[in-house]
């Protein structure tokens, strides 16, 4: 990162959007529709159709983790899992485990606040039907939130629940994983200048020839407004926001972050975007910082190396790290 600017600026910066570019540009750019979301990668290659072979290969890695952990396709890993490891020990794949344990770390370091089981309570909501469990409901689910009901069998590579109703989603961390696993894609393929974007989750390699990459942090308010501007190098971002999916009810808003303590969605703050060389790590700690709130959040966030946030709160108030300014900011 070369600096900060937080001011409130009109405009999209940092949103890509599909573009023609000519035969002598050597900036690339695709979008296609993967893993619910908006999937987006922009790289400069002095050879076309290396540069063409290169997204290939990261919407072909997209295209493979959403078959893989997806909790809306039957045939996913993560499906079998929800299906069976209540019964029995379910054998997976080690890319699967890395992920539950990487996600155990995170659970255990916020004290519940991240919890991959939070989906006993979030697979009961639809947000673009204005449906949510009734308190009877609730108070059932709730009670099969617990990561410590995932049991890991390092030595058998397997999975298993300790109770009934538990389910997993691992949402978005996934796209974090996602991101990261496009990023090694790009770097591989020697790939300097890249952007790559999925939802609410980006990686950025290298600048953007000889300038940084100018990513706009969105008001949650307003659909077209910036409320700051981060120039990055090298870095992973991740934001959660209660604007992404939610519907309004008797003036409460029920979003898609859910408290796994409550079942029901944090009001502390509107947005969380956090900074940090991968994205596992920025896609748990937006959620983390989203449920224990400003003071806790950014408590947490200070206390860790390499990680900075930027939150707006329930007042719209604009909240950030103290690694985000440098000396003399």
């Amino acid at each position: 990162m070369v600096g900060i600017s937080f001011e409130k600026i009109p405009g999209d910066v940092g949103q890509t959007s599909s573009r023609q570019l000519g035969p002598n540009d050597g900036w690339i750019q695709r979008e296609e529709a993967i893993m619910g979301t908006a999937i987006s990668v922009e790289l400069w290659s002095d050879d076309r159709c290396s540069g063409e072979a290169a997204i290939d290969a990261v919407m072909d890695e997209m295209h493979r983790i959403d078959h893989a952990m997806s909790p809306h396709k039957p045939e996913s890993e993560l499906s079998r899992i929800n299906r069976d490891a209540a019964l029995r020990p379910v054998p997976i794949s080690q890319e699967m485990f890395d992920l539950l344990a990487r996600a155990a770390y995170f659970s255990e370091l916020s004290d519940g606040a991240f919890d991959i089981t939070f989906a006993a309570v979030g697979r009961l909501f639809d947000y673009r039907l204005h449906i949510r469990p009734t308190s009877t409901q609730l108070v059932k689910a709730c009670s099969a939130i617990g990561y410590r009901y995932v049991l890991l069998d390092a030595q058998a590579r397997t999975v298993q629940f300790s109770r009934p109703d538990v389910c997993i989603d691992l949402g978005g961390f996934a796209k974090g994983h996602a991101v990261d696993k496009a990023a090694a894609i790009l770097r591989q393929r020697s790939i300097a200048h890249a952007n790559i974007s999925a939802g609410g989750d980006s990686r950025v390699i290298g600048d953007r020839r000889g300038r940084p990459w100018m990513i706009g942090v969105r008001d949650p308010r307003s659909a077209s407004g910036v409320v700051a501007v981060l120039p990055l190098e090298d870095t992973s971002l991740s934001t959660s926001g209660d604007y992404e999916r939610y519907f309004l009810e008797g003036g409460t808003r029920f979003h898609h972050v859910i408290d796994p303590a409550t079942g029901n969605s944090p009001n502390k703050v509107r947005s969380v975007t956090i900074l940090a060389e991968d994205g596992l790590t920025t896609e748990a700690f937006s959620k983390i910082v989203f449920v224990v709130g400003v003071e806790k959040g950014l408590q947490l966030i200070e206390s860790q190396q390499g990680i900075d946030a930027v939150v707006i709160d329930a007042t719209g108030a604009l909240h950030y790290s103290s690694g985000l300014l440098g000396p003399g900011s």
